[in-house]
């Protein structure tokens, strides 16, 4: 005699990038058992596949997670996350008073939200006659190098982000520009030139959730903003 099968229920949110309504459901525990591993593993290609492999199943297929920018599969991966493992969230904050003790704080994850600050662009104008045109990094991006932290990760995630150079009425578009051409190009800016770019990343749009703590050794009350997948999971 077959076991009985069990309904997964459905709901919905909308896509922080677009606006769209996206229909989603809880992950499963052969899902959840394959981020487990991921994490434990500390591979940044593995952890980034098992994060587009989970989101994708739990949105039914209906949107290009691996092309997705990584704010908008973080936000849904803490959707989903809320419907599987519960809509609170409890994290170790460190108090700012002495950067050393942490406090416990339980958040509602519906409280956290794609933040996007007003003077943030994708456009940069490098001269008067260059401008860059820039996209967000997606999951593919993360998981094509083997660690986006250090210097030369970072700079092959902002090379894969250059959208477009327009150089007067000439537009150069990345898909036409070799990756040797693009390094040889971000490599002749100056430094405050440089600077301007790296903005992008700084205010482009991400998970973000203000806390108040409360010191348990010296009673100090402080807030602290929380960014970014990795502060709300650890």
């Amino acid at each position: 005699m077959a076991l009985p099968r069990i309904d997964t229920p459905t709901y919905q949110t909308i896509l922080p990038s677009t606006g769209e309504t996206i229909e989603f459901r809880p992950f499963l525990v052969k899902e959840q058992k394959i981020i487990m591993m991921a994490e434990e593993s500390q591979d940044q290609t593995q952890m980034a596949s098992a994060m587009i492999n989970l989101v994708s199943s739990c949105t039914f297929n209906k949107i290009d997670i691996s092309k997705s920018p990584t704010f908008d599969v973080e936000y849904l991966f803490m959707k989903i996350r809320g419907k599987s493992v519960g809509e609170t969230i409890d994290v170790n904050v460190i108090c700012p008073d002495d950067n050393v003790t942490s406090s416990l704080v339980r958040i509602k994850i519906d409280d956290i939200k794609i933040d996007k600050l007003e003077e943030h662009s994708n456009v940069l104008d490098i001269t008067d006659t260059i401008k860059i045109y820039l996209r967000y990094p997606c999951m593919s991006d993360i998981g094509s190098f083997d660690n986006i932290d250090t210097t030369d990760g970072m700079f092959k995630v902002l090379y894969k982000c250059i959208n477009e150079i327009h150089y007067g009425d000439d537009v150069y578009h990345r898909v036409d520009i070799t990756d040797k051409d693009v390094e040889e190009f971000v490599e002749q800016l100056t430094t405050e030139q440089f600077m301007n770019m790296t903005k992008f990343f700084d205010t482009m749009p991400k998970l973000r959730h203000v806390v108040e703590v409360t010191n348990p050794k010296t009673q100090v009350k402080s807030e602290v903003v929380l960014e970014g997948l990795q502060s709300f999971l650890g």
